[in-house]
């Protein structure tokens, strides 16, 4: 962690949790797409983590670019499928997944391809009482980053993929993984 982490401490259930999947979640395939249930494999400690810090949320959103759709590598039921599991792997822990959205698109600048905020806007269309500034974005991505920032949202970079030198202007906190950011929230919230 490298910044001001102040805002863990004002969150309460009126906050919105939003997830990058691959690389937070689960194990990232390099340069390739997890195509089915069996490609998919949860890092250690996500489910209970998860698990641990869902009652915080008012609400936890996957927002996921599967560019992979588009080119035609695995089909929509693939996707579903996969986000089944990873529900059911959470819920065994306690935790909740309240959505799933995903961008299939090949163009780059598509309005729901992260860095674009279209998944987000979907989300609060979906859920209204999500308020962006009460919101977290955790991602392995800079798109993630600026996804979040283009939204109000605080951010939160996870270094599972890639390193970031800090200060960054889309980043509001780092950790080295998804359960180390976690274990902080916890930590500030007494939970």
């Amino acid at each position: 962690m490298l910044a001001d982490h102040t805002f863990l401490y004002r969150i309460d259930n009126t906050w919105t949790l939003f997830l990058d999947r691959d690389g937070v979640l689960n194990y990232e395939k390099k340069d390739d797409y997890i195509r089915d249930v069996s490609e998919f494999n949860l890092y250690e400690g996500v489910s209970e983590a998860l698990g641990k810090i869902t009652p915080l949320f008012q609400h936890v959103i996957v927002v996921t670019n599967q560019r992979g759709i588009g080119r035609g590598f695995m089909s929509e039921d693939d996707l579903h499928a996969i986000h089944e599991n990873l529900l059911a792997l959470i819920q065994q822990n306690g935790g909740h997944i309240h959505q799933f959205y995903f961008a299939p698109d090949l163009d780059r600048n598509a309005y729901h391809r992260k860095p674009n905020i279209g998944m987000g806007l979907q989300a609060k269309q979906d859920f209204p009482g999500i308020d962006f500034e009460k919101s977290i974005m955790v991602g392995n991505n800079l798109s993630d980053m600026e996804f979040g920032k283009r939204l109000a949202m605080k951010t939160v970079f996870v270094e599972t993929t890639k390193t970031i030198e800090m200060p960054n202007e889309w980043i509001d906190l780092k950790y080295n993984t998804f359960v180390d950011f976690c274990f902080d929230l916890r930590k500030v919230s007494g939970i």
